[in-house]
């Protein structure tokens, strides 16, 4: 049985002046998940988004958002999704109540009805006590999953979020991932582009990463940490003059050359049988009478993956 695609793009392109913005981006997301855009900037991320948003029509290629052809069918599409953008669109003055039913109004939903999915809104979104209070005196997360309600007014198939949680503080960041974890666990879609990697890692079943206008990499989170190496054991010497023992140590265990920071006293080396090349490491330095400050096994991370896809795009 096929997959049902929310969203899907195929070849597309687009060209501002002698500036090629898009060079046969290619996207399909599943139905009821999360899909992360990574790249540089002028990757070509806002102009994909602008596009599958009906905001800006492709030279080429073409793209369908929840089965409508954002070209042939926009004003359909535009009832099919909601777009939270980097900048908050909310009116301070106005409580959240009267702020999610000014954009229900709007969209043109009745008074009646319009009250009705303001008082459902701020209940989903955790905000109900907080309804009849200024927006202004919302804390930043408060604020976010105010403007996230917001573009829920419509109940859309897919949300656009454009990097959502940009100057928000831990609380406010792990309060907007929540909510955005309930939205697609009720069956929505989301499009993702953000600057923050490990928003990316928490919340993304996949990842699109982007480079000059096209996908240079998709997969997991888990898969693409994996293009920048497997496990790595990293070792912190307490004495700087054993780090020749502990090089040749690990270069034993591991089977590879390790990478050796003399001004830290850090010995790390990449490995293939995480388990024993710990248990090796421990036992040989033991022996040898080196003693460490810290030694742990670890993954590499997002960011690692995205520095080298993009490094190896930009040579």
């Amino acid at each position: 049985m096929p997959v049902e695609l929310a969203l899907r793009a195929d070849d597309l392109r687009k060209r501002y002046g002698d500036t090629v913005a898009l060079d046969g981006f290619e996207l399909a997301v599943p139905a009821g998940t999360v899909h992360a855009l990574l790249g540089p900037n002028g990757a070509g991320k806002t102009t994909a988004v602008r596009i599958l948003t009906t905001l800006t029509r492709p030279d080429g290629g073409r793209a369908e958002v929840a089965g409508l052809d954002v070209v042939r069918q926009a004003r359909q599409v535009r009832t099919r999704i909601g777009l939270v953008g980097q900048h908050l669109a909310l009116e301070e003055a106005l409580s959240g109540r009267q702020n999610l039913e000014l954009f229900a109004r709007l969209n043109h939903l009745d008074a009646a009805a319009a009250a009705r999915r303001a008082g459902q809104l701020l209940d989903r979104f955790g905000l109900g006590e907080l309804g009849r209070r200024p927006a202004g005196t919302y804390s930043g997360g408060q604020r976010r999953r105010l403007d996230l309600a917001a573009g829920m007014i419509l109940a859309p198939a897919v949300l656009f979020l454009d990097e959502p949680t940009t100057g928000l503080d831990p609380r406010g960041r792990n309060e907007v991932w929540a909510s955005v974890r309930e939205l697609v666990a009720g069956g929505t879609t989301v499009l993702l582009t953000t600057q923050y990697l490990d928003e990316a890692d928490q919340l993304a079943g996949r990842i699109s990463v982007l480079a000059a206008g096209r996908v240079i990499a998709e997969g997991s989170p888990e898969a693409l940490k994996s293009v920048a190496g497997g496990d790595r054991l990293d070792l912190v010497l307490h004495d700087p003059a054993d780090l020749p023992a502990a090089t040749a140590i690990a270069a034993r265990v591991a089977g590879a050359e390790p990478e050796v920071e003399a001004e830290t006293r850090r010995v790390g080396v990449a490995v293939q049988d995480r388990v024993s090349a710990l248990t090796e490491a421990v036992r040989a330095l033991s022996d040898a009478g080196i003693r460490v400050e810290d030694i742990a096994l670890r993954r590499p991370t997002l960011d690692e993956a995205f520095l080298h896809l993009t490094g190896k795009a930009d040579a």
